[in-house]
């Protein structure tokens, strides 16, 4: 009987396909059966770590690097490919939002009159997109919220990606004003007339993310008030794989996606409606003299 290779699956599109792409690949290449198994990526590093998850498609870091400095530093289950994916992360609204309200930085958020224009239910606060429950990015905006002080003028919301991007399509649509949680790569550039909110440049010294495993006051004892660092991911696996299955280690550590192909899948699942599998399959398709490079 084949062993069986369990790929974590991350609840946004690049990752959904890309761990389908090494599910594919792994078993045309390699003797193996694999699994797909859906999680947050934060439950993920627990999975890997107890030997119930072998890949993370896509580690985003400096959002997960706490996690990264435990199992990978400390316990040294798990361990990140070499090559990485260049990616960034704002806080977004539409250029017609920016020019009717004068929006145009994250400290203008914790300016109530400011906040007014993105109040929908009369409750005193505007609202705005965060992110997913289970995002680590999503505990670091609430970070970024508190110590810029738009905590106490702005609802956090925090729902599914594409609930999220309904919203965006529906305020678009209608000229309402909103502000959110971006990342690139990502198609929704590509769609809409997007603009990334100015703040400082990202400096270490006022940024200290406590996670929320380590710390019940997390929050509070946390700061962020600049911008995100530049950002990438990577393919992770657990350390195990390492002796059982060096070939596909290696596999993985070559694996070498651009933005480019990950703004792609995101368009092809949020807007064509497209199944990841099928994306998969199809990417393998139009890459096969890469993955033969990889698969060496």
């Amino acid at each position: 009987m084949a062993a069986t290779i369990v790929i974590g699956v991350p609840n946004w599109p690049s990752a959904e396909v890309t761990a389908n792409i090494i599910a594919q690949v792994l078993q045309q290449h390699y003797d193996v059966d694999t699994r797909l198994r859906p999680l947050g990526s934060v439950e993920m590093f627990d999975a890997m770590d107890r030997g119930e998850v072998d890949v993370h498609p896509e580690v985003w870091l400096p959002n997960l690097q706490t996690f990264i400095d435990e199992y990978g530093d400390k316990r040294g289950t798990i361990k990140l490919s070499p090559i990485g994916v260049t990616a960034a992360q704002h806080l977004c609204t539409t250029r017609e939002t920016a020019e009717a309200t004068g929006l145009h930085s994250v400290a203008d958020l914790a300016k109530p009159e400011m906040a007014a224009n993105f109040d929908t239910d009369a409750d005193g606060k505007g609202e705005m997109w965060i992110g997913a429950q289970t995002w680590s990015s999503t505990r670091i905006e609430r970070v970024r919220a508190k110590s810029y002080g738009y905590n106490d003028t702005m609802l956090l919301l925090t729902m599914p990606e594409d609930m999220a991007m309904a919203s965006l399509d529906a305020a678009i649509a209608t000229s309402q004003p909103i502000v959110f949680y971006c990342y690139s790569p990502h198609y929704m550039f590509a769609l809409h007339d997007i603009v990334t909110l100015q703040e400082p440049a990202h400096d270490p010294q006022n940024w200290h993310i406590i996670r929320a495993e380590d710390d019940p006051a997390w929050l509070a004892n946390s700061t962020a008030e600049s911008a995100w660092e530049p950002s990438h991911f990577h393919v992770a696996h657990a350390t195990e794989l390492e002796e059982s299955f060096p070939e596909i280690v290696s596999f993985l550590d070559k694996i070498a996606l651009t933005s480019e192909e990950a703004a792609q899948m995101s368009y092809a699942i949020h807007v064509e409606r497209r199944d990841p599998a099928e994306v998969a399959t199809t990417w393998i398709g139009e890459n096969e003299a890469r993955i033969e490079e990889w698969t060496k």
